[in-house]
């Protein structure tokens, strides 16, 4: 039975928590960073969870006991294989945010909703009812915001075709 390197453990531990800090700041510079310490950290553990080295599974005469799992490099290639894609994609968001940025900033910024959500003292519910939901009709024909009663329908739509006839003429 092999034992895991402390150091190695100790190494991966603050590999985690460094990279947790910097995701939690909202400079896409920093999430990146922190994405690509958390990934490499992963790997770290997947690494000290394979267990001791062996042979080769592939090529080689050794006994199935003394052959070392191939699952756990699987594992962390693919892994690598990820955090190489999302790092490309961080790096075309941060150059997108750099490029369109006024003060070349790459902070992410919030919009007045959030703002006026942040700065409210409660959120305004109003109770809506069922009585409430069936009057409400589910879409309109027309444009405008308000509702309309069928006979103001029916005379605007006898306007618009006298005006479709005198236009023919």
């Amino acid at each position: 039975m092999t034992t895991m390197p402390l150091v190695l453990v100790a190494l991966m531990a603050v590999m985690y928590a460094c990279g947790i800090y910097l995701m939690l700041d909202r400079t896409l510079t920093r999430l990146l960073l922190g994405f690509l310490l958390v990934g490499n950290a992963t790997n770290l553990l997947i690494f000290l969870m394979s267990g001791s080295f062996g042979a080769a599974p592939i090529v080689g005469e050794a006994s199935a006991e003394d052959m070392s799992d191939p699952l756990p490099q699987a594992f962390i290639l693919t892994a690598i294989v990820i955090t190489f894609g999302v790092s490309a994609f961080f790096l075309a968001l941060i150059y997108r945010s750099w490029r369109l940025a006024q003060d070349r900033d790459d902070t992410v910024q919030d919009d007045e909703t959030d703002l006026e959500l942040a700065t409210a003292d409660e959120l305004s519910v109003d109770e809506v009812t069922d009585e409430d939901l069936a009057e409400t009709p589910e879409f309109s024909d027309d444009d405008s915001d308000e509702p309309e009663d069928s006979d103001n329908r029916t005379e605007r739509a006898a306007a618009e075709s006298s005006v479709e006839g005198s236009e023919q003429r």
